[in-house]
């Protein structure tokens, strides 16, 4: 039997979900176009991100994966096999919820936990053949999510903006090494 995390019902978009979503784009697009139009840029890219979130969860939740479970979805289609601590790394949180996480998709059939024989200390993660299947499944559905928020924007806007959020992110991860 599942526990509450693996259950469809976890995943799903109700209703009164569904509402508050666009009550919550709503507001942000108030904020952004009338209240408070030149507010730092840390806040607008943050509630970017947001919506690609709601946009893409909307969608995972149809075929009922949970948005954390993407996460380490992705990394695992690129890297297969690596412990608990290296997913943890790659995914940015905190080991016990990659934990949680690896056990609902375990449940799920996503995943399986293997420890090898000349290394019982670390835990392995391996894709199943159900996890590697729901690439060709999901990463369409972010595939649209980003056609959806590039659209009117020319390809050679985009492309600037891209170079500029790589240059902040260079920037940034500078300074967090404490450089400049």
């Amino acid at each position: 039997m599942r526990g509450p995390a693996t259950t469809p019902a976890a995943v799903s978009t109700s209703k009164a979900d569904l509402e508050r979503e666009k009550e919550i784009a709503r507001r942000v697009l108030r904020h952004w176009h009338e209240a408070v139009p030149n507010d730092r840029m840390a806040h607008l890219i943050k509630d970017t991100m947001r919506a690609f979130d709601r946009s893409l969860k909307a969608r995972l939740a149809r075929h009922e994966v949970q948005m954390g479970h993407w996460t380490f979805l992705r990394i695992l289609w690129e890297r297969d096999g690596l412990t608990k601590r290296e997913l943890s790394i790659e995914a940015g949180v905190a080991e016990p919820t990659t934990f949680i996480a690896l056990r609902a998709m375990e449940a799920l059939g996503y995943v399986s936990m293997e420890q090898r024989p000349d290394n019982r200390k670390n835990v392995y993660v391996f894709l199943t053949d159900k996890g590697r299947k729901l690439k060709s499944v999901l990463v369409p559905l972010a595939e649209e999510v980003n056609a959806i928020a590039l659209r009117g924007i020319p390809a050679a806007e985009a492309a600037a903006a891209r170079r500029a959020l790589l240059t902040m992110l260079d920037n940034l991860a500078r300074d967090a090494a404490g450089g400049e």
